[in-house]
């Protein structure tokens, strides 16, 4: 018996429950205080079964933000609305953790209208505070606050069933990076409530004296609204949801014509570092023409079209016709065993064009079998002019029937015939279409994939993204990086590799990986309007981070390497050097993939992680199996799995690549389907174990912990809630052997005789070492429920936490 599971048999009950995780100080947080007996602070823990309703709970209903950023001073209200859902009066206080050191020059705290009396706690004295409060009530959530400063109200009483509104306004002084101005909101204390937060919402009106460029959330999927060139307002909402991660916004502003910024980050500096490239082009001048371009809206009239589907194209057709630009080029191509074009030729977007090709859609129906091959030649042929861009919106919903079939001589002709650099965006539309097909062709002609599931509307997919291409402003782009002291060649694994254009209102989001530290130089070329035009930006690499600010770069790199490296074995075939890596990203960052899944399972053994974290032989083994799934081109599950790998390639920051884990559903049924119903999946129990359910106010939820991981079902296209994978920040936690194993104890964990410090929870070493930790160190052991064992590495030592 090995010395980790002498200690699980000595001192581990079994593990009952997770807590939420956060990677910084969080908005405001509820103490709930009670003269008889402690109370910890309320979590959205799944209940499967009825349980009775706790004596002390409450939920928030509301958590407003409404702010305005002038340069770099933000003035901020936030109104958080909660209720006492329990059967008795509370005693409560208001924490409001500082989400800057420092950084706040006044807070006013309103209850009900009411101006209420709150003091200013200095780091030490917070400290106190937090202690007493984890000591009081057996509860560490409040660990990661650890180390910052905070403001606390005297206690007041909230009657049983009683709301209450907390209103605070505060000024701050953001903090810069660079020319990239940094604005964060804690939101993530949310997460202390019995259930979801009903209402979530935060708007920014943004102000600069100079022009606004990039502005960017790696967060959340923000709403961005631009009014001029130097103002702009940035809204976020959602309702019943958990928020797991605090709202993180930067923005740039200069009066140069394109804007390019680097954010860097390397935790070792022994190692590569990763960064961040934001570029964005300004908003035109409603008086400048638009960029001329050329479209063609190539659209499958096949059988397996007939219905809501060809109904939905043809509403395509239409929104991309009534918004071209009168100096566009564009023609319509419809498809099934013959190939028919509005016209011969190319045709300027006029008023009268316009209107006899809406005609031209009006006409089209569904019959007939698919010839891809025969619409990409005659659109190709078409295209005549390399001064202006060319998109290619091809649409499909099923696999090539006519004509030719071979889906490789089809994307050797198309590239063939390409002679003026046509970029091809592809829409796949159904579970029948063939997924490998699309990506071979987007892949080969400079564009993107995108999939539209069965119940999905057609329209509106093709409608979003062509508002992104509608105006590009920089074609052909080419983007150089030189270093101080590593020359041209310092960066590399970037990600995208090539990039093709950049659009008006959008911005370019390069990740990549970098070796030499110091000053350099961004040299960003293109057309612009058929003219070459060149732009120098300075940048820093960091050569060592000083904390986890910016980790949020590193994790989304790996997401974004996870989906290269699947492309690349799905279109040139598994390689041992691949499946490595692949495995590698997947346990240290806790990116669960549908080839990964096994990482799940809590019946493994930690010597299996250990061997996955390394790329060992029989994690290869696992993997190879099921990256035999690839080998499917069409279907549910091949449309599952392409459509999977390109929103990790494509992710433009972490809540796009990670699927809410809290999801309203309107009925039980819906609830099941949502979860998988109670079965496993991919012969993984951990991965299996059934997303469960609970009912408040008459709606039923998915429920997940913020913290846990998802991982997509390609066959059933769902998304599942992993319980036995946490991530904190960029640390991943596994169960093994019934406790919480820190992938970077693993190699640890597996010897007989283990250099492991044990330390018991609510200790006074237990407290010492809170105190030794940052607060990264602290939020991982803020995971830490009542029975629940951790063995974690802080500060290169290992430490059982009993």
């Amino acid at each position: 018996m090995t010395r980790i599971a002498f200690l699980v048999t000595s001192f581990l009950a079994t593990a009952c429950t997770l807590l939420a995780a956060s990677l910084a100080s969080a908005q405001g947080v509820i103490v709930i205080h009670h003269p008889h007996h402690p109370v910890p602070l309320p979590r959205p823990i799944p209940r499967p079964t009825p349980q009775p309703q706790p004596s002390e709970s409450y939920k928030i209903t509301k958590l407003e933000v409404n702010g305005t950023v002038k340069d770099q001073v933000a003035q901020i209200q936030v109104a958080q609305q909660f209720q006492n859902t329990g059967s008795r009066q509370m005693e409560v206080s208001f924490l409001f953790p500082l989400p800057y050191d420092g950084a706040i020059d006044s807070l006013t705290l309103m209850v009900d209208g009411k101006e209420f009396p709150a003091k200013l706690l200095a780091k030490e004295k917070a400290r106190e505070v937090y202690n007493s409060i984890v000591r009081q009530n057996k509860d560490p959530a409040l660990l990661e606050w650890t180390g910052t400063g905070m403001f606390q109200t005297s206690v007041f009483p909230v009657p049983a069933g009683a709301s209450r509104e907390v209103t605070i306004t505060y000024s701050q002084l953001l903090k810069k990076d660079g020319r990239l101005t940094d604005f964060l909101f804690p939101l993530s204390t949310a997460k202390y409530t019995d259930r979801p937060v009903e209402k979530v919402k935060i708007r920014l009106a943004l102000e600069s004296g100079q022009k606004l460029k990039s502005i960017y959330s790696p967060t959340h999927n923000v709403d961005i609204e631009r009014n001029g060139n130097k103002r702009a307002v940035v809204t976020y909402e959602a309702e019943y949801v958990i928020p797991a991660s605090d709202f993180r916004l930067f923005f740039e502003a200069g009066n140069n014509k394109l804007a390019a910024s680097v954010i860097s980050f390397r935790p070792d500096a022994d190692k590569e570092g990763f960064f961040l490239m934001l570029a964005s082009p300004p908003p035109r001048d409603e008086k400048e023409e638009a960029p001329k371009k050329t479209v063609l809206f190539v659209v499958d009239r096949s059988g397996s079209m007939s219905g809501e589907k060809i109904d939905q194209a043809r509403e395509a057709a239409k929104f991309v016709l009534n918004h071209l630009n009168e100096q566009d080029l564009f023609n319509i191509i419809a498809y099934d065993s013959d190939v028919e074009s509005f016209q011969p030729e190319l045709q300027k977007a006029n008023k009268k064009s316009v209107t006899e090709a809406i005609g031209f859609v009006d006409g089209l129906y569904a019959g007939g079998s698919t010839n891809i091959d025969g619409a990409l030649t005659t659109a190709m042929s078409m295209v005549q002019d390399d001064d202006r861009p060319c998109y290619i919106l091809f649409l499909s919903d099923g696999r090539p029937t006519h004509g030719e079939t071979n889906e490789m001589k089809i994307v050797q002709n198309a590239k063939q015939h390409n002679d003026h650099e046509a970029r091809m965006i592809n829409f796949g539309v159904g579970y029948d279409v063939n997924s490998r097909l699309m990506d071979r062709l987007s892949r080969e002609i400079k564009g993107q994939s995108q999939y539209v599931r069965p119940d999905e509307n057609l329209e509106e997919h093709v409608a979003r993204l062509y508002r992104k291409i509608n105006a590009p402003v920089m074609t052909d782009v080419t983007v150089k990086f030189d270093l101080e002291n590593g020359g041209p060649n310092a960066v590399n694994r970037l990600l995208p590799k090539e990039v093709v254009d950049l659009f008006e209102g959008e911005q370019l989001v390069q990740v990549g990986r970098y070796k030499a530290s110091g000053d350099a130089k961004i040299t960003i070329s293109g057309k612009v309007n058929g003219q070459e035009e060149t732009f120098d930006f300075p940048a820093k690499f960091v050569k060592e981070s000083k904390d986890q600010s910016n980790a949020f770069v590193e994790k989304l790199w790996a997401i974004r390497r996870v989906g290269e490296i699947i492309d690349q074995m799905d279109l040139h075939g598994a390689n041992d050097e691949l499946m490595k890596e692949l495995v590698g990203l997947s346990t240290e960052h806790g990116i669960l993939t549908p080839y990964t899944s096994f990482l799940a399972d809590e019946n493994s053994s930690v010597e299996s992680l250990a061997d996955a974290r390394r790329g060992g032989p029989s994690s290869l083994i696992r993997l190879r199996a099921e990256t035999e799934k690839l080998g499917e081109v069409s279907g549910q599950n091949a449309f599952s799995q392409r459509d999977y790998k390109s929103r990790n390639q494509n992710a433009q920051n972490l809540a796009e690549a990670q699927p809410a884990i809290d999801r309203l559903v309107t009925s039980p049924s819906r609830a099941r389907a949502a979860s998988g119903g109670y079965g496993g999946f991919g012969g993984a129990s951990g991965a299996g174990q059934a997303t469960p359910m609970s009912v408040a106010d008459g709606y039923y939820y998915q429920r997940g912990r913020p913290g846990a991981v998802t991982v997509q079902d390609t066959e059933s296209d769902e998304i599942r809630v992993v319980e036995t994978v946490r991530t904190v920040g960029n640390r991943t936690l596994f169960y093994r052997d019934r406790m919480w194993i820190d992938e970077e104890a693993a190699e640890e964990a597996k010897k007989e005789k283990p250099n492991v410090t044990e330390v018991e929870r609510f200790s006074d070493a237990y407290f010492q070492l809170i105190a030794d930790n940052n607060q990264q160190e602290n939020a991982i052991l803020s995971q830490q429920a009542e029975h629940e064992t951790f063995l974690v590495k802080l500060r290169g030592k290992y430490y059982l936490i009993k």
